[in-house]
């Protein structure tokens, strides 16, 4: 418990593995990720960009549980993800499907690079706290969705399909 008094509280959230689920995509390509190609549930392979595109992937029971008792809370929830701003209205769509209601989706600009997801961010975690927020909490299935400053605390969950710098 924590009080809000003198300033706003939020939480950050990753999308992918972390609020989101694309365990179909990856059971039928054996368990790998293959980013582009399209979506083939039946035979494979299924590529993610076009199975996000389909917003069929399931809430993480958890993630979303806590997403509702921030929001009873009157905490923000912000997502920062690294999918592109192209897949917003799929995005969207599916994160309000499953349950999930938001302050902001972050998403990245179109045709933007980065070497690491910490380039992206921890700078847009940056922003939110110019905004006014603290933020609580940082969560991802990756160590590049957290690292960076800007989040009191951090929660690593696991990915055992891949790692992203």
């Amino acid at each position: 418990q924590r009080s809000t008094k003198g300033g706003k509280l939020a939480i950050v959230l990753d999308i992918d593995e972390t609020s989101l689920s694309n365990w179909p995509a990856y059971r039928v390509n054996g368990y790998s990720r293959i980013t582009g190609g399209d979506c083939n549930l039946e035979k494979g392979p299924c590529g993610l960009r076009a199975w996000q595109a389909m917003g069929k992937s399931k809430a993480i029971q958890p993630t979303l549980e806590l997403a509702k008792l921030a929001r009873e809370k009157n905490i923000a929830v912000f997502f920062i993800t690294g999918r592109p701003e192209n897949l917003r209205e799929a995005t969207e769509r599916n994160l309000r499907e499953q349950g999930y209601e938001w302050t902001a989706v972050i998403l990245m600009a179109e045709g933007s690079h980065y070497d690491s997801a910490i380039d992206f961010k921890a700078p847009e975690r940056k922003k939110i706290t110019e905004q006014g927020f603290t933020i609580i909490l940082t969560m991802g299935d990756q160590w590049s969705d957290l690292k960076g400053g800007y989040a009191e605390r951090t929660y690593k969950l696991p990915n055992p399909v891949y790692y992203l710098p």
